[in-house]
């Protein structure tokens, strides 16, 4: 089989960014900081970025890099054969993802078209988002999604992927900034602008903001889901560890502030002559991230001189996050089976079928949807657990030295990274997945072990733990088939 590469730098840089900025950058970042005191949050995501995420994604990298395998065989090589079923965790874990990230997709492609084509300017937008989630039509979005996306992958590394991002990254961040013009000449903009950056350090002394902010980081930059794993496997000699995820985890962060930019200052501005008061602007964030995208925007996109055009734009940017995001998934799914020694086609192929299939109940059901969401993403936090585990077993010095310090000229890593793998991440790892917990059982505390409640902490560790045993009964099957020298 034809050894398949990224064929420059910036190919893997785009594909890398497209992995990390997705529909989190531009829906959750803006809700999240604004119920979180605005530039104080920020400060404390900032941190995040360097002690969690930036090395959970060198740690991807190097891995992906040095085996040139996916996430299963790369886990089971690191740390032998009877582990290699926490890679298949992490592996499932993103996948399911996928499953409902495609109706997420969906969703923006049906809206963006709505936009242009049937002018959701003035309409009622509660309305027109109850009648689209309970017809067939997320359905059909979804399946498209999952075509398109398939289809990108099919076509492999440098005419699908590195093409797709070569498009849809730069034309991102053209779109958001783009916004941020339009959102910055509204009246009320700066009051908005004010808010989002600046620092009140007060705040700082509130636990809850440095828990988003970790929760935060942890998502938005795909550190820990094998995604970037997956991605270095196509990296050529030359691209190196430190230097690329800095580069990811500083243009995610970009991202992002692009849309709290974009976002806050509209609807500062939609109540900035409504006896205006910050209680309102909070109330519309915490409309969750469907209802802040989907109900909400086009309600406040009605004040805004050429709204039509502009909610069209922000739609347009949306799909394309979800885009460059779904298909990182799809490929991720597509490299565990090209392991196993199928053909890219018959891999895609399997991968797509399954997306559609598994994806149906998402896009049929909201409460399943949103089980979906919330189980997997605090899922995530256990795939990241897991690389550190993996870093720990191999030994954090010598994976320092071996896998990354050997090919770093400029960057190289001191003892400093031994003792934040050692220490700093897992006990990060446990102070937001105990406080998740705390959060799912304080809300439900006459129902918390309920399994088919969609947020409770029963459903989480259910889900979780059959996950594992699962993958755990599997393991020499999947060992023997994936790790055959």
């Amino acid at each position: 089989m034809k050894k398949e590469m990224f064929s420059s730098k910036w190919g893997i840089i785009l594909a890398g960014l497209g992995m990390a900025v997705g529909t989190g950058n531009i829906w959750r970042f803006p809700r999240v900081v604004s119920q979180n005191g605005g530039g104080a949050f920020i400060i404390a995501w900032l941190l995040f970025l360097f002690i969690w995420s930036i090395p959970l994604l060198i740690i991807e990298f190097s891995i992906g890099r040095n085996y040139k395998t996916g996430v299963i065989s790369s886990f089971g090589k690191l740390m032998g054969k009877k582990y290699t079923w926490m890679g298949s965790f992490v592996a499932f874990v993103t996948i399911a993802i996928m499953f409902y990230y495609s109706v997420v997709t969906g969703w923006c492609i049906k809206y963006f078209f709505a936009t242009v084509f049937q002018n959701l300017i003035g309409k009622d937008s509660q309305k027109f988002w109850g009648s689209f989630t309970n017809s067939i039509e997320p359905v059909l979005f979804h399946s498209i999604a999952m075509l398109i996306g398939s289809l990108i992958i099919y076509l492999g590394v440098v005419k699908g992927i590195e093409r797709a991002n070569k498009i849809m990254i730069p034309s991102l961040f053209f779109l958001l900034i783009i916004a941020c013009i339009r959102s910055l000449t509204l009246e009320g903009a700066i009051q908005g602008l004010e808010f989002l950056f600046y620092p009140n350090i007060s705040r700082l002394t509130d636990y809850k903001i440095w828990l988003n902010a970790l929760s935060q980081s942890a998502w938005s930059t795909g550190a820990g889901w094998g995604l970037i794993l997956t991605y270095a496997i196509y990296s050529r000699e030359k691209e190196t560890p430190v230097h690329t995820s800095v580069t990811l985890g500083l243009g995610n962060n970009t991202a992002s502030i692009l849309a709290g930019m974009a976002i806050i200052p509209t609807v500062f501005s939609f109540f900035y002559n409504q006896d205006f008061s910050l209680s309102k602007v909070i109330k519309v964030m915490e409309a969750g991230n469907q209802g802040l995208t989907f109900i909400w925007l086009p309600h406040l996109f009605t004040k805004v001189p050429g709204g039509s055009f502009f909610l069209a734009l922000f739609f347009l940017t949306l799909t394309f996050a979800a885009f460059s995001s779904l298909i990182s998934m799809i490929e991720l799914g597509t490299r565990i089976f090209i392991d196993a020694g199928l053909s890219r086609k018959k891999s895609v192929l399997i991968i797509g079928t399954m997306g559609f299939f598994f994806g149906l109940p998402s896009a049929i059901s909201m409460g399943f949807f949103n089980n979906q969401d919330w189980v997997w993403g605090l899922g995530l936090m256990v795939s990241g657990f897991f690389f550190t585990i993996g870093v720990i077993k191999y030994g954090v010095k010598n994976f320092r030295e071996n896998f990354i310090n050997s090919i770093e000229k400029r960057f190289k890593l001191g003892k400093w990274f031994d003792l934040l793998v050692l220490i700093l991440l897992p006990l990060e790892f446990l102070a937001m997945i105990s406080w998740w917990f705390w959060q799912s059982y304080s809300q439900n505390p006459k129902s918390w072990l309920k399994i088919l409640s969609p947020y409770t902490v029963g459903t989480v560790v259910f889900q979780l733990v059959l996950a594992i045993l699962i993958f755990i009964s599997l393991n020499k099957i999947i060992s023997r088939k994936l790790l055959k020298d």
